[in-house]
């Protein structure tokens, strides 16, 4: 199984018709009130981070993500950038924060808005002892390790293999590593970090069962079954199919283990069947688990071979059919034409695919880049020059790949915003991204600076994400696989977003007038 590491990358641009007022002359009263305007942080950046910072514009939040380095008592704010005019009014200066706890920080303009700053620090802790069973339970703020041993082994001399409980740097006393240790009771440790000392409690666990099946996770082509045993021995898993008496024993390419833990992948399962499965050691095995796949499902019109047309405005969807997938085509078509419209240039030579250009919308010069997007899920409503989408449609099957065909024509980097300037002159990108999540509603993109929201991959509430991207001339259809890299193979999504773009960073109103994005024959694939 991966786990997520990437970059903020992905969005969709709308561009509507600016309107210009005049301010005629006359009386006008003092008891105006002032407009009121979302501010707060456009961007901020922490020494040892691990990625960029999340920003919710709509709970106004950020959360820092941190590395073993830093000293969460003592976090220094390299930079930060708030909304334009905005001001920190309390406190005054966050160039060096304590975030051992969640702090608020009031950010003004016409009226004072209250952002909370959070922390999450990744810190590497570990416990391996000889013959251990299973993985060490590590409780950061109980301050307790617990590990399981079986009942044949002497508990007043367990061998502590290594031993890591605080940041890199940090000194325990004692030092538990390499050595023989009594934990016929529990064992207490101290760990100084940064000048502050916190004392560790560890405990061991004697059991009389050496192996456990701990869970199994039926997706649709794929199982992830995972399992406990003693450290050294023959450990893995079999499975078989529930009306079968016959059992298969996964292959060790398919095994992974972190000391007595383990975890198999299951390849090559049939949908809506009923499986077995159990985790063995030596001639030993543990409780039988039982779980069913999900039916294989695919999006609707991922062909892309139905299309109407609503006035200017080409709809990826053919009359009276299922409107799954949309676009910025409301927007651009205000002022000039669709920049997402059907094509007959496919992949296979027959139906028809979706043509993305992006395109400078605007009139007499004054506009902004709109970057041909197309999207599993709806435009909602317009704000000011930008668009409010709703991004994502119903779904809880755990694909492991999205495939399809491409080809594209890039074009020089024509309009960059703040931040982007250094992109000038260099060859446009486009990018695909899919994404699973199980927030309770689809998520909600909005491209306005003022309240900008825009789709981050390491959210909580996201389960899986990949993309793919192209910086060059694909002269020809390719075919492209996204690997769809999953947080958790046990929990469920409730949305599938993905997203086509001519510019990736077309949400920031950044991109090369000109490059087009081709794409066609897209499918989700259920098996590795």
């Amino acid at each position: 199984m991966k786990y997520l590491g990437y970059k903020k990358i992905e969005g969709v641009v709308i561009v509507l018709a600016t309107s210009v007022c005049m301010l005629l002359p006359g009386c006008i009263k003092n008891n105006i009130p002032y407009p009121q305007i979302q501010v707060g942080f456009q961007s901020i950046e922490a020494e040892w981070e691990l990625q960029p910072a999340s920003i919710d514009q709509q709970n106004r939040s950020v959360t820092l993500f941190l590395g073993e380095n830093a000293d969460i008592s003592d976090v220094v704010i390299k930079s930060y950038e708030l909304s334009p005019e905005a001001r920190l009014v309390s406190p005054e200066s966050i160039s060096r924060l304590d975030l051992t706890n969640d702090i608020n920080v009031v950010v003004g303009l016409y009226q004072d808005y209250t952002w909370t700053i959070t922390a999450k620090q990744t810190i590497d802790r570990y416990l391996e002892v000889g013959n251990q069973i299973g993985a060490t339970t590590i409780d950061v703020p109980g301050r307790r390790v617990i590990f399981s041993i079986p009942d044949n082994v002497d508990v007043q001399k367990v061998h502590v293999g290594s031993i890591k409980l605080g940041p890199e740097g940090s000194v325990m006393e004692p030092d538990l590593n390499g050595q023989e240790v009594d934990f016929s009771s529990p064992v207490k440790v101290d760990v100084t970090a940064y000048g502050r000392t916190s004392t560790w409690t560890l405990y061991a666990d004697v059991v009389e069962t050496t192996v456990f099946t701990t869970r199994a996770d039926g997706w649709t082509r794929v199982a992830w079954v995972y399992g406990e045993a003693e450290s050294g021995k023959d450990n893995g898993v079999e499975y078989r199919q529930a009306d079968s008496e016959a059992w298969v024993r996964v292959p060790a390419s398919q095994l992974t283990f972190t000391g007595g833990s383990f975890v198999a992948c299951i390849k090559g399962l049939e949908p809506m069947t009923e499986y077995v499965a159990r985790a063995y050691s030596n001639e030993e095995t543990g409780a039988e688990l039982t779980f069913t796949t999900q039916q294989e499902v695919q999006m609707p019109n991922s062909s892309f071979d139905d299309w109407s047309l609503n006035g200017k405005v080409w709809q990826p969807w053919g009359e009276g059919q299922v409107e799954y997938w949309d676009t910025g085509n409301k927007g651009a078509t205000v002022l000039g034409t669709a920049n997402v419209i059907p094509t007959d240039d496919t992949s296979t030579g027959q139906g028809q695919a979706a043509l993305l250009k992006t395109e400078f919308k605007g009139l007499a010069g004054i506009g902004k880049l709109a970057a041909g997007s197309i999207f599993a899920g709806s435009y909602v409503r317009t704000d000011g020059t930008n668009g409010v989408l709703s991004m994502g449609r119903a779904f809880t099957q755990r694909p492991t790949r999205l495939r399809g065909a491409l080809k594209y024509k890039t074009a020089p980097v024509s309009d960059v915003t703040n931040g982007f300037e250094d992109m000038l002159g260099k060859p446009d990108t486009c990018i695909v991204w899919v994404a699973l999540i199980d927030s309770p509603e689809p998520f909600e993109c909005r491209t306005n600076p003022s309240n900008r929201q825009l789709f981050n991959p390491d959210a909580d509430n996201v389960i899986a994400y990949g993309y793919v991207q192209y910086g060059r001339d694909v002269e020809t259809y390719t075919e492209f696989e996204v690997e769809l890299e999953y947080k958790s193979t046990s929990r469920i999504p409730s949305y599938i977003l993905c997203v086509c773009s001519s510019s990736k960073y077309g949400d920031y109103f950044t991109g090369g007038r000109g490059s087009e994005l081709y794409v066609d024959d897209i499918s989700l694939l259920y098996d590795y």
